[in-house]
């Protein structure tokens, strides 16, 4: 019995109408919620999680949501966990050809000819692509680490060697489609395209299918994969490990695994491209007099010289202290902006002293102060 598929902007708990920024923020919000790192041998949180997944490499994408809008899910493929994205003229395709191997008939070859295409040559069974979601820490965004991950996909039968056939045994011909893995029926005027049910679209029958496989050329495995997380990634980019997807039916060649990088919040940094960002207490003495103050850094810390009668909110830059450019182009800045901490619990004669203090400097001493004031009085007079 055929599995119904959810609506896509129901998994993610959006509205049709709801931007880019809001389906990300639902998205982030759900995946951290069914991530299975925080839900072990949960079997439905893994499969939400999934679910999410491929809910948001569709919506995230303008040109596959508009063909999901318009389509619905039979604009993509159903098949082993993939997102790949059919043309969606492929279902006038399936309508209008009228040949096989390419010999399209009227429609088929206005069609391919206005469209173009390879109307109608069998897919050999390509491996679907998988997606990965990683999460990982700021520091490791910022500078680059190896990760290893597992994940369960089909991969090549060991026993058949991916062919499908047991020992001794060869794939022949369909003899109902031919070998074009295709069977055209007649309805009306217009002769449609469905996969052979002999052979079920490869184009080949196996008399003797592997036992293990079942003749598929492939059996799920838990496979650890390791990937390299090049320093200065940022969140939500996608690295391709080319190959590392489900293996192909019968010896066909494998998909791609594509990992998407989330990258965790830093109680202390921010960043902005290659730039980096942090705000650093200061002294009242130590801003009034000058002083040096020891600032984080991502790998340790450094000392930045604070001259006397530094303002609250100045920025100390410290150059090649950001995060490394992905394009290999050197490396961004800190930004330190400091402030001015005000004391909160002073003793008598720490008070005494400051109101003696505050009334030794008079407005000589605040002229910023004095100009503000000044400004205000000229407003109101």
């Amino acid at each position: 019995m055929a599995t119904i598929k959810r609506d896509y902007y129901e998994i993610l708990e959006v509205q049709r109408t709801a931007s880019g920024d809001e389906i990300k923020k639902s998205y982030r919000k759900l995946a951290v919620k069914f991530h299975p790192d925080k839900n072990q041998g949960n079997a439905e949180a893994e499969e939400q999680f999934k679910e999410i997944g491929e809910a948001y490499e569709v919506l995230s994408d303008e040109e596959k949501r508009a063909a999901y809008d318009r389509f619905g899910h039979s604009a993509f493929s159903q098949g082993g966990g993939g997102f790949h994205a059919h043309d969606p003229f492929d279902v006038f395709r399936e309508v209008f050809n009228q040949g096989g191997g390419g010999g399209g008939g009227i429609f088929g070859s206005i069609f391919e000819e206005a469209f173009g295409g390879g109307g109608g040559s069998r897919s050999r069974g390509r491996g679907a692509d998988l997606r990965y979601d990683m999460q990982v820490t700021f520091e490791e965004a910022a500078l680059g680490c190896e990760k290893e991950i597992t994940l369960k996909k089909l991969e090549v039968c060991e026993t058949c060697s991916g062919t499908g056939a047991d020992k001794g045994a060869r794939a022949k011909t369909c003899s109902t489609c031919q070998g074009q893995g295709q069977v055209y029926m007649q309805r009306g005027f217009f002769s449609v395209a469905q996969a052979c049910p002999t052979c079920h679209g490869t184009g080949e029958v196996i008399d003797n299918p592997c036992a293990d496989c079942e003749g598929d050329g492939r059996v799920e495995q838990t496979s650890k994969i390791k990937i390299k997380i090049p320093p200065g990634i940022d969140d939500g980019s996608r690295l391709r490990s080319s190959g590392q997807g489900e293996a192909g039916l019968r010896g066909a060649s494998p998909g791609d695994l594509y990992i998407v990088v989330h990258v965790q919040d830093h109680p202390i940094f921010t960043r902005d491209g290659t730039h980096l960002f942090c705000e650093v207490p200061i002294s009242f003495a130590s801003a009034t007099l000058g002083g040096e103050v020891k600032v984080p850094t991502l790998d340790g810390s450094a000392k930045v010289k604070i001259p006397a009668g530094t303002p609250s909110g100045k920025i100390f830059r410290l150059r090649g202290k950001g995060v490394a450019d992905l394009s290999g182009r050197g490396q961004g800045d800190l930004n330190v902006r400091v402030y001015v901490e005000v004391p909160t619990k002073l003793t008598s004669e720490q008070k005494k002293k400051l109101e003696e203090f505050a009334e030794s400097c008079g407005d000589d001493h605040h002229p910023e102060m004095s100009s503000f004031f000044d400004t205000v009085k000229n407003l109101f007079s």
